[in-house]
């Protein structure tokens, strides 16, 4: 039997000081996550600069609560991983600064990882054996991707979002609709009580073959049905009826997710899939999972999505994939820096 690995993974792209323990890519032995959603509140989105201060006091607490809740010793660590792409720099450097130190004062091998494919490790944590070819997605705050995934390590690029991200859309939208950041968790909290047919939103699909995204176009139509055309008159958001607000929430989710939808189950026929993959923080919206789900039903596809713990921005899905690279003897040195993109 092969001897343990055990991997620390630290996550620092956005808003979340993350870090944890994982074994053998698998054995998840502790997870910590300090978030900034409260402190962005005020802003209705993310400032790099307040996010990168708040990454400074609070990533070595969290790894030290990691590394104790663990019960691995910090000297027995394998090897140390580190989100350097893609992301907000300033909030990407305090983490591979820490990772950097500490791969140094231990002699660890560094692992760089891709926060993007982490997402999709997240919905492979639990499958030993994932049906592949898989068409993987990432849905969240900052990204829209479509990858064609042969394993854990090899992905292909096969569209992302032109525009704004559908994480983003729904962050905007709320803000048009006067709903609390982040917008994902209060579009659909108020979508459950409206009609997604009450309002006809654009579904942009960028032609018959296209794989790429674009979400700037739904965004503008919500705003122009609550302003007019000539964006000359007053946000009626603020006077509408909880009903007429549930009912806008509503019809753009719909679309929102009707594209997404689409967008895979093209790119699952264009690979011959047997798998879908899902991940990122709007892979935690219940009527996105339910109908990617059933989609995938209808064309004998096995659905694979992250669970919604690890969904938003994580440590877990770091150090996981960190196990994959570490085995391939994928070592980063310590001129290791961040990157803004893949």
């Amino acid at each position: 039997m092969s001897e343990d690995i055990n991997i620390l993974g630290i996550e620092s792209s956005c808003d979340e000081t993350a870090a944890a323990v994982v074994c053998n890519g698998r054995q998840v032995k502790s997870s910590v996550v300090a978030s900034q959603v409260d402190i962005h509140a005020r802003f209705g989105g993310v400032v790099p600069e307040v996010a990168s201060r708040a990454h400074i006091e609070a990533i070595y607490p969290v790894i030290s609560e990691a590394v104790e809740k663990s019960g691995v010793a910090l000297g027995d660590i394998d090897a140390i991983a580190v989100a350097n792409q893609p992301g907000l720099t300033v909030a990407l450097i305090v983490g591979v600064t820490a990772a950097k130190t500490l791969a140094f004062a231990l002699e660890k091998p560094l692992i760089a990882i891709n926060h993007i494919h982490a997402h999709l490790q997240a919905a492979m944590l639990a499958e030993e054996n994932v049906e592949l070819p898989a068409v993987a997605m990432v849905v969240s705050g900052g990204h829209t991707s479509l990858f064609d995934c042969e394993s854990a390590l090899d992905l292909t690029l096969m569209g992302s979002t032109i525009d704004d991200a559908a994480g983003e859309a729904f962050d905007k939208v709320a803000k048009i609709l006067g709903l609390p950041y982040p917008g994902g968790p209060s579009i659909e909290k108020a979508a459950k009580n409206g009609n997604p047919k009450a309002v006809h939103f654009p579904r942009s699909m960028l032609g018959k073959e296209s794989l790429d995204f674009s979400f700037s176009g739904i965004k503008t139509a919500v705003l122009y049905h609550c302003q007019g055309q000539d964006m000359k008159g007053e946000n009626r958001a603020a006077s509408m009826s909880e009903q007429e607000v549930a009912d806008i929430a509503a019809s753009f989710q719909a679309a929102v997710v009707e594209v997404l939808v689409k967008k895979t189950q093209r790119a699952a026929k264009k690979i011959n899939a047997k798998t879908v993959l899902l991940g990122g923080g709007v892979a935690a919206n219940t009527t996105f999972r339910n109908a990617l789900e059933d989609m995938c039903n209808g064309e004998g596809l096995k659905l694979l999505t992250a669970p919604r713990s690890l969904c938003t921005d994580n440590a877990v899905m770091i150090a996981s994939l960190a196990y994959y690279k570490y085995e391939a003897k994928m070592f980063a040195d310590l001129s290791l820096e961040p990157s803004a993109r893949s």
